[in-house]
């Protein structure tokens, strides 16, 4: 146990224990072994990174600092990302159980988006209206909208932190982020990067802890201007309601059963790919993942075929190790809603393909399986797993796949293969989902807004839009008359 690193809180520039002692062991994925502790947050830890949110706010250090040099330390921030990329990837892998190969590398990527919003740091401009009253300067400049609380998932939590604290720091805010109680070890890293970058203390404070100590107080303080969420529907229905006791503003990025829609036309080695990095990659734990396949009968049996060839000879195995391909659950609780899920589906008549079955080792490992469904009522086509299982059904015409891929309560990512340009439009268009992947899946970039339609949330976040969600806009009227102001009793 004298190996066992220990997270503390980051709090006020500060690295503190919880104000009532709580800790949490946090377990290797890979093996089921504890790996490291972390400090839990109390309401009283709440308090205190909120009211330094609110003193940083007016704290010449950080309210003074121009918009260039705000740029200028979220450039010094995205340089330390980089450089750490490798450290903070292995502390992710070994805590979640994603592979290094891609939290590495997605963690050095992350830096680029703090990049982008240091370059619109001092690109937030105001407006000079053209108003219709004479003798009247009108003008808006818009303002950060306060204090921040930003809440991410264990699954990507440098690019979902990336999303929120870069715009919002570009925009003047302060922000207390919030690691989840699973797997937060890379964000309590990240938090040594945001000291080491220079931001004055209490602009950036990391915590972390459940949901009674510290996620509901501290979604309903008072001195919380914003709530950016990400995670899933019911939690965020709890966001919400704390959200009514400050009225602050809230996005929320939440789930989805994403469609990919495979055309007879499509290139099926490019269709198979798609579905396979929509469905296996990170080992399905994403919140776009792909998991509805919706292919046209015709090309049905090929695609199949060529997915099973190309999976007959996938790593699974130590997420560290640069050849494997699949990795572990994150918990042992998503392997048990699989099989739950797997069993109703087999029971409507679906037919598992391959996979299906935890695998007899230590850690949370589930392979990658596949399940023809045998009707749009199938369970897997339903139920979010959070885990590698990829639900194919056939379609026989292009006004049926449509309906079949809007045909959910969810509406973030989606996908269309065909070589059919005119299609490929046309499809796209009516798909009711945020993101629209063609002849591609599960790529991002910082310029382009990210988030979904009905229960996959409200907002976007990457893009120009997104830091416009972190300012308020201030009208500012000025007098230019000579005289003085008219009748008190009459508006203007």
């Amino acid at each position: 146990m004298t190996d066992t690193p220990h997270y503390q809180l980051f709090i006020d520039g500060q690295w503190t224990e919880g104000a009532d002692g709580q800790t949490m062991s946090t377990p290797n994925p890979a093996t089921g072994e504890e790996w490291a502790t972390f400090a839990c947050a109390a309401p009283a830890d709440i308090d205190r990174a909120v009211t330094a949110a609110r003193r940083a706010l007016s704290d010449p250090a950080w309210r003074d600092l121009s918009q260039t040099a705000r740029g200028k330390l979220l450039l010094r921030l995205a340089d330390l990302i980089e450089q750490n990329a490798a450290g903070i990837g292995r502390i992710e892998t070994t805590d979640s159980g994603k592979l290094l190969a891609e939290t590495a590398s997605q963690t050095a990527y992350v830096g680029d988006y703090y990049r982008y919003y240091a370059g619109l740091a001092d690109k937030i401009e105001g407006a000079v209206l053209p108003i219709d009253k004479p003798d009247m300067h009108v003008f808006t400049r818009r303002e950060p909208i306060g204090v921040v609380v930003a809440i991410v998932p264990w699954n990507a939590q440098m690019f979902l932190t990336a999303t929120k604290l870069g715009p919002a720091l570009a925009a003047g805010c302060a922000v207390v982020l919030k690691a989840s109680e699973v797997a937060p070890a890379p964000m309590l890293e990240f938090a040594r990067l945001i000291e080491e970058a220079g931001f004055p203390p209490g602009v950036v404070s990391v915590l972390t802890g459940d949901a009674e100590a510290c996620a509901i107080p501290l979604t309903r303080h008072p001195g919380v201007d914003r709530i950016a969420f990400t995670g899933g529907p019911e939690t965020a229905r709890h966001v919400v309601r704390n959200s009514a006791e400050s009225f602050a503003v809230t996005t929320l990025e939440l789930g989805g059963k994403s469609p990919i829609l495979v055309f007879e036309d499509a290139d099926l080695e490019g269709a198979a790919n798609g579905l396979i990095a929509g469905n296996f990659g990170a080992s399905g734990q994403s919140c776009v993942a792909g998991s509805r396949g919706l292919v046209h009968r015709p090309v049905f049996d090929a695609l199949v075929a060529r997915i099973e060839e190309k999976m007959a000879g996938v790593t699974i195995g130590d997420p560290l190790e640069a050849q494997t391909q699949i990795g572990p659950l994150c918990t042992a609780a998503q392997i048990a809603k699989i099989e739950a899920t797997l069993a109703a589906a087999t029971a409507q008549g679906a037919t598992i393909r391959f996979g299906g079955a935890p695998l007899a080792r230590p850690g949370n490992y589930m392979p990658p399986t596949l399940v023809e469904c045998a009707g749009p009522d199938t369970a897997t086509l339903h139920v979010e797993m959070f885990g590698p299982v990829m639900s194919l059904l056939p379609f026989d015409s292009e006004e049926e796949a449509i309906a079949l891929a809007n045909d959910t309560p969810f509406g973030l990512g989606s996908g269309v293969f065909t070589e059919n340009l005119a299609r490929a439009h046309r499809v796209s268009a009516r798909l009711k989902a945020g993101i629209c992947w063609v002849n591609t899946y599960r790529a991002v970039s910082p310029i382009a807004p990210f988030g979904g339609y009905g229960q996959s949330g409200y907002g976007r976040e990457a893009g120009i839009e997104a830091i416009q969600d972190y300012t308020r806009t201030k009208t500012t009227w000025i007098s230019t008359s000579d005289r003085p102001m008219a009748n008190p009793f009459v508006m203007r």
